[in-house]
């Protein structure tokens, strides 16, 4: 297989170059130069925000499939899925669950309803790129040669997010840990092995449309999550759980100030209960969460614990002073 990879040389698309060289596809990844794709792919630079002129590069050659994992504006989705429609065979776009209309119901299937958006767009939401992202591949390709990943929750090696290196990080310097429960709640998420893995399956197999791509329910819980991190880092943490209801009243944010953690409620709903039986009767298999824990520290820790930060997100976790704050509200002082 002749792979094009839309960026390739950090996170998502970096494990997606990863598999498909392993395989031993021919990959070819299209990039700006500011990070060092995986030894043993083409390069070719570009800029796809700088107009009809950022995609020169790709004015030659031919491919299989393209994979792109892009979340800005869906006019740039546009512009490369026209201008490779008729030299690639299949084009998998990396969606997000973020595209189904807010409140998505608890067990929510890929036919739910969807966030208005356009191929047209510029500066939008989140949702709303992503939406226009998945019309824009659909228009160029149409809808038997377009592959929509709808991923939620992505951890493991290379993220550039810092959710799960925050935890790492954390739970590596021991004490007491605010741990947010309930413990037994469950989470979902995929490893961007697991979803670089299926997506190169996915289009050797031909399949299309959407698929939401994340760990089935009981896959792991909040406990199981920090358990891992608490065994891989070999730390002496104290996890002191406590319940939502007292942590939203100490004035914790979830997600941003405990990444991952949502309380129960229609947010945790939207993130933690999709229905990802499509994905599974087409071969998604995710690896347990203390092996994503374990790579991940260990990767982290080959980097002296400072992992890379997206610069359009903004860092995740408590700080030390933020932390010891929440604890002190919880024990009354």
């Amino acid at each position: 297989m002749k792979l094009l990879m839309l960026g390739g040389t950090e996170f998502v698309g970096r494990a997606v170059v990863e598999a498909a060289l392993e395989r031993g596809w021919e990959v070819t990844v299209f990039h700006r130069g500011r990070h060092a794709p995986p030894a043993g792919v083409r390069s070719l630079l570009g800029d796809r925000t700088a107009g009809p002129d950022g995609l020169a590069a790709l004015a030659g050659g031919s491919w299989d499939a393209v994979v792109d994992t892009w979340s800005a504006a869906p006019s740039a989705v546009r512009d490369a899925a026209g201008a490779l429609a008729d030299r690639v065979g299949r084009y998998a776009y990396v969606s997000s669950r973020s595209v189904y209309a807010w409140p998505p119901a608890a067990g929510l299937a890929e036919d739910g309803p969807l966030v208005a958006g356009s191929p047209d767009d510029g500066d939008v939401s989140y949702a709303e790129a992503k939406r226009g992202g998945e019309l824009a591949a659909g228009a160029a390709f149409g809808a038997d040669r377009t592959l929509l990943v709808r991923a939620g929750l992505i951890l493991g090696p290379y993220e550039n997010v810092g959710r799960l290196p925050w935890w790492l990080n954390r739970i590596a310097r021991g004490g007491p840990v605010l741990a947010p429960g309930p413990e037994a709640a469950p989470i979902q998420y995929v490893d961007a092995r697991d979803l670089a893995a299926w997506t190169l399956d996915a289009v050797a197999a031909g399949l299309s449309g959407p698929y939401n791509l994340v760990s089935p329910p009981g896959h792991t819980t909040m406990g199981g999550l920090l358990d891992a991190c608490v065994r891989a880092t070999g730390s002496d943490a104290e996890l002191r759980w406590t319940a939502p209801e007292e942590l939203l009243a100490a004035g914790a944010e979830p997600w941003t100030e405990l990444p991952v953690w949502l309380p129960p409620g229609e947010t945790y709903d939207a993130m933690h209960t999709a229905d990802v039986s499509r994905a599974l009767a087409a071969g998604l298999r995710c690896r347990p969460v203390a092996e994503t824990v374990a790579d991940t520290w260990a990767w982290l820790e080959s980097l002296g614990g400072v992992a890379p930060q997206r610069p359009d997100r903004s860092g995740a976790g408590l700080s030390p002073e933020r932390e010891a704050e929440v604890l002190a509200a919880l024990a009354g002082g």
